[in-house]
């Protein structure tokens, strides 16, 4: 068995019970599971069943990685890579606060919840599949869902807990198999595509998303039938740490907004997606600080 740790420090304002809080949306613990402030989570690493463990404290955080392959070849440096994209630390969100600290709309909302950040998925393939399976349906819905997509396609690591699969695991006659997950035909026939595609091109999910390549991930996934903008920008927000995608096809983002601007009448996908321009490149961002505003499970 693989073991590697690395200590990672973090800044003094970061909210690292908000980040326990986003792992721990599953209450049966299948691929989470958060004891006091450690977080143990299966993920699937050189093809190989992996424990990833967070220890956090105040100021700085153990981790460590087992990995059930003994060939794996894992770094320190790539650990501590993984660790940080996952916290959100790769997230120059002090630059978006001393922006926005003194807005007269959002200045409040962003003062009190200084420090926050889009804890990432550990794979991009995690982040768009929970984008898919959560299209339309209630959290607790796709939570469900999600929990039995991975029993059927994900393996065990050594230590009990169960790990998210890779999209290797996925082929062409797993429509029932997703079906029997609770996927609709539409879903399960997107996630099909997905995965063939990321097979022929898997060297997307190595490639930073900014303004310059954005168009390369846009049109792979808008190919895909059953994929459109929100899930689009969400997949890139959790995936790729991408801050300006426009999630105003969100209906707790619109919730939260009319919250917000204290309106009594619900505010529209279309009015939603005109306000958030204004704060372009931070556009997602600021989506994920409306959702903070009722939940620290951030969606």
């Amino acid at each position: 068995m693989l073991d590697k740790k690395t200590i990672i420090h973090l800044p003094n304002n970061y909210h690292y019970q908000d980040f326990l809080a986003y792992h721990s949306r599953d209450k049966q613990n299948v691929a989470e599971i958060i004891t006091n402030n450690q977080l143990r989570k299966g993920i699937t690493c050189c093809g190989q069943p992996t424990e990833l463990t967070f220890i956090l404290n105040k100021n700085s955080i153990l981790v460590s990685l087992q990995t059930d392959n003994p060939a794996a070849v894992i770094t320190e440096q790539q650990l501590e890579k993984l660790a940080k994209n996952m916290l959100g630390l790769y997230q120059p969100v002090e630059l978006f606060e001393d922006k926005y600290h003194n807005h007269p709309i959002i200045g409040n909302l962003i003062s009190r919840q200084q420090g926050l950040r889009v804890y990432q998925a550990a794979t991009a393939f995690e982040a768009i599949t929970w984008a898919i399976i959560g299209q339309q349906i209630s959290v607790a819905a796709a939570i469900a869902i999600r929990r039995r997509f991975i029993h059927a396609f994900g393996k065990q690591h050594s230590s009990g807990i169960w790990c998210f699969p890779s999209f290797y695991a996925i082929h062409a006659n797993d429509e029932q198999k997703l079906r029997i997950c609770g996927f609709s035909i539409g879903k399960a026939k997107t996630l099909i595509v997905l995965c063939n595609m990321l097979k022929n091109n898997h060297h997307l999910l190595n490639l930073p998303v900014d303004e310059n390549n954005l168009a390369t991930w846009t049109q792979k996934l808008s190919e895909i039938k059953g994929i459109g903008p929100w899930t689009i920008s969400y997949s890139l927000l959790r995936g790729f740490n991408y801050l300006n995608g426009s999630l105003h096809g969100d209906v707790a983002v619109q919730r939260n907004l009319q919250y917000l601007l204290n309106c009594s009448e619900r505010i529209s996908a279309k009015e939603t997606e005109k306000w958030l321009a204004q704060y372009s490149p931070w556009k997602a961002l600021v989506a994920a600080h409306l959702w903070q505003q009722q939940s620290n499970a951030s969606y």
